[in-house]
């Protein structure tokens, strides 16, 4: 399959042009085309989707659901453990009974989801997009996701729902770990990049959830967003357009949420007023799960099913998923009773049918194969997910415990202990297939092969003694193992203390989709765990495997060492014995800030003034680990940040350069940082942004220069009018370390009369990387 090409939109691949094939089709065998098929769900098991126990319906035989034709058949690999190769014979069975048995042979999408690499049995599994983000690697990650992409079209797999665009704005929503940062622009570059990926193997990407949807009251899944449109145009929806505009993502789904009392699932503003009308996009909206459902059921704004419907259709939603529960018999009956006009169906088929043309399926040789089978977990699937999860690991704290290999004394005795130190599940997030299907399925085993910490700090210690202990559970606040745990401790050379996250589904777990929090003190009993491991006066390793950050500044005061790995994928283990031991320098950073308290939520670095602490109220909301910290096992220095130019036209660029030097003596990479600020403003403004960063790997004693072009684009906001502008005045430029620390600054001043954003200017910065020679010998 080739890469999707837009200049394919609607060519009709030698099948009669697109609304030719519209006009003779019959009112059921278009309303078939926009709906999806669900098949082996299992409905005693537990639910994988929202409220998919009250949604789902009794299942009919494909022939009978399909006897029209079908737009898509949902998960056919990610519902049930499923061998690849089987899974390939009985899909082209399915395509070929579809062109072979309904009257206009038009083969459906196969869509599945693809996070964390394709949820499938057997398939290669990576790091969460936290991690992702905690690269500052955008390239990497879209390399990632050409693989994930390579998979699903050899399997006969045509659209992924991923990425998840969505902004952290709460540390207790449980779906922390199914987005990228906290920080909109580097969400927009990371996603953007694995949208460029996926498409680049002819696989739609599909972005999620627009919009809205981390933004929850309370951190809490499916709640009312109250942001106010300023917060949603210039926060929220930014790594969206982006994603549709910079690197053409061809369908969209909608969020769940309900913004100011309006469900998005039936806002025409944001479906078709902003992503079609005024960021020109193209492709198909999807609904999320039962979203179009949900508007009768739990936002209470359509009288029944068929009104649901019409209010989807309406604003935009073209494909109802996972299945056809409100799309079929109740639109239906809209359109028979003349509520609803036949040009919005009609509407909405000629982007599917658009989509199933540029993706090949209206060609008349196209064929569903099967083709060669896939070897879906391959060498360079692993080495890939091996080099992700090392650049995602974060050292939080160090007092030279770390690495434990790094003088060549490795110690003689290992205490290991806690719940994650030998959970494989601890290494995945609640997309990812082991975590998201697997626990239905007991009899199966886990189709790929993990190493898990403790197995893994055993192959890369092997001389010394390791002594293991759990002490506590997840979450189930058991303390009875705790007096062992510490025993352990006491008597080894150092602790290794694991602790974190169960990845799960709606409450069962601590961390996924479904699984919010109302504190954020670590889960159960293992706070008690650490502290009484810290007592014993042995220098300890606190390694934290979660989806989320937690309120650890306690353990940031005590422990010897603190290494934060969000879950790491299947080569995650051996990423954190690498880090452990001195064998990777570790480089990631903080793609989020860690949360003072519960109380604290939710917080952006990206506040105003009143977001900061001051003495008018008794809360610091200041969190303990701030927004693109991490430490590694070298140092890195900078200097000489220059401007090109004091005065910057409003409607161009900034440009300027900074240097970075290794001073350790080590091989590392720095995260160059690169934030502007804008003191006086029309509205407020964020006391700092993100708006460019370069990973720079570099030897003891290299230096490169770094040289940046800021499109003042991204200096722009919406004014009082509910306009985008960029203002003329002072910008400050600064390069740090993290959010919050300054290393060197500089001012600009954009000219020019007041610049109204149009969406034609550049939204992305680059970044130049000039390695400088090394100094001489003796200088």
């Amino acid at each position: 399959m080739s890469a999707i090409d837009d200049d394919t939109i609607g060519a009709g691949h030698g099948r009669p042009e697109v609304r030719e094939l519209i006009a003779e089709m019959t009112l059921d065998e278009k309303l078939a085309q926009l709906v999806g098929l669900w098949q082996g769900v299992d409905r005693e098991g537990g639910a994988v989707a929202p409220l998919q126990d009250a949604m789902d319906t009794v299942e009919q035989s494909f022939a009978d659901f399909a006897a029209h034709g079908l737009g898509q058949i949902t998960r056919h690999y990610g519902t049930r453990p499923l061998d690849p190769r089987e899974g390939l014979a009985t899909l082209a069975a399915k395509q070929r009974w579809l062109r072979e048995n309904t009257r206009l042979g038009i083969p459906a999408i196969v869509h599945e989801e693809c996070l964390t690499g394709l949820a499938a049995w057997q398939a290669a599994t990576y790091p969460v997009p936290p991690a992702w983000g905690a690269t500052f690697d955008p390239p990497l990650v879209e390399r990632m996701a050409a693989r994930i992409g390579r998979t699903m079209a050899g399997l006969g797999i045509h659209q992924g729902l991923a990425p998840v665009l969505d902004v952290i704005r709460d540390m207790r929503w449980g779906r922390v770990e199914e987005c990228i940062s906290e920080d909109p622009y580097h969400v927009a570059v990371t996603g953007a990049a694995y949208v460029r990926g996926l498409q680049s193997a002819g696989v739609a990407a599909t972005l999620k959830h627009f919009v809205g949807y981390s933004d929850s009251r309370a951190g809490r899944n499916l709640a009312p967003v109250h942001a106010g449109p300023r917060e949603v145009r210039d926060i929220l929806e930014f790594p969206f357009e982006v994603a549709v505009r910079d690197a053409g993502a061809r369908s969209v789904m909608n969020s769940y949420a309900e913004i100011d009392g309006v469900p998005v699932a039936a806002s025409a503003d944001h479906l078709t007023g902003t992503l079609r009308e005024e960021w020109g996009f193209t492709g198909t909206v999807v609904a999320d799960y039962f979203a179009v459902a949900f508007l009768q059921t739990l936002h209470r704004v359509a009288e029944d099913g068929g009104d649901a419907a019409a209010q989807a259709i309406t604003a935009g939603i073209d494909i109802e998923l996972p299945t056809g529960v409100t799309y079929l018999e109740p639109l239906k009956q809209r359109i028979a009773d003349g509520r609803l006009g036949m040009d919005v169906v009609d509407r909405a088929l000629e982007r599917v049918l658009r989509q199933k043309a540029e993706l090949g399926l209206l060609d008349p040789d196209w064929h569903p194969g099967p083709g060669p089978a896939a070897d879906v977990d391959t060498e360079e699937d692993r080495a890939l997910a091996a080099t992700l999860a090392e650049r995602s690991v974060v050292l939080l704290r160090n007092n030279g415990v770390l690495p434990l290999g790094g003088a060549g004394a490795t110690p003689g005795r290992i205490a290991l202990i806690g719940p994650n130190a030998r959970s494989v599940s601890a290494m995945f997030g609640c997309y990812s297939f082991i975590n998201h299907v697997m626990p239905h399925h007991p009899e199966h085993d886990a189709g790929l092969r993990v190493e898990t910490v403790e197995d893994a700090l055993r192959r890369e210690f092997a001389t010394a003694d390791i002594v293991t202990e759990q002490g506590t559970g997840v979450d189930d606040g058991t303390t009875d193992g705790i007096p062992a745990a510490a025993t352990a401790a006491a008597g080894a050379d150092v602790a290794v203390v694991v602790v974190g996250d169960r990845s799960g589904l709606f409450g069962r777990g601590t961390s996924g989709e479904g699984c919010d929090a109302d504190d954020l003190e670590l889960p159960g009993a293992q706070r008690a765990l650490v502290e009484a491991v810290l007592a014993t006066g042995t220098p300890t390793v606190v390694v934290l495997l979660t989806g989320r950050g937690y309120a650890i500044e306690w353990l940031l005061d005590s422990a010897a060492a603190v290494v934060q790995a969000f879950f790491p994928g299947e080569e995650g283990a051996g990423a954190i014995a690498g880090v452990v031991s001195g064998r990777v320098n570790p480089s990631g950073r903080m793609p989020m800030s860690l949360p003072r308290g519960a109380g604290a939520q939710p917080y952006s670095y990206l506040h105003p003034p009143l977001g900061a602490a001051s003495s008018v109220t008794n809360i610091d909301t200041a969190p303990p680990v701030r927004y693109g910290f991490g430490l590694g096992y070298t140092r890195f220095d900078y200097e000489d940040l220059t401007v090109d130019s004091e005065t910057v036209d409003i409607a161009d660029a900034i440009r300027c350069a900074v240097t970075v030097r290794n001073t350790g003596d080590r091989e590392g990479a720095e995260v160059v940082q690169l934030y502007a600020s804008d003191p006086v403003a029309s509205v407020t403004r964020p006391l700092a942004q993100l708006v460019a960063f370069a990973r720079v790997p570099l030897g003891p004693g290299e230096s490169a220069r770094v040289h940046f072009t800021v499109p003042t684009r991204l200096l722009a906001f919406t004014d009082r009018h509910g306009v985008r502008i960029v203002e003329p005045g002072d910008i400050g430029v600064s390069v740090r370390r993290d959010a919050g620390d300054v290393i060197l600054e500089h001012t600009v001043r954009l000219v020019g009369d007041t610049h109204l954003v149009t969406g034609a200017e550049p939204r992305l910065s680059t970044a130049d990387i000039s390695p400088n020679p090394p100094p001489p010998t003796g200088a």
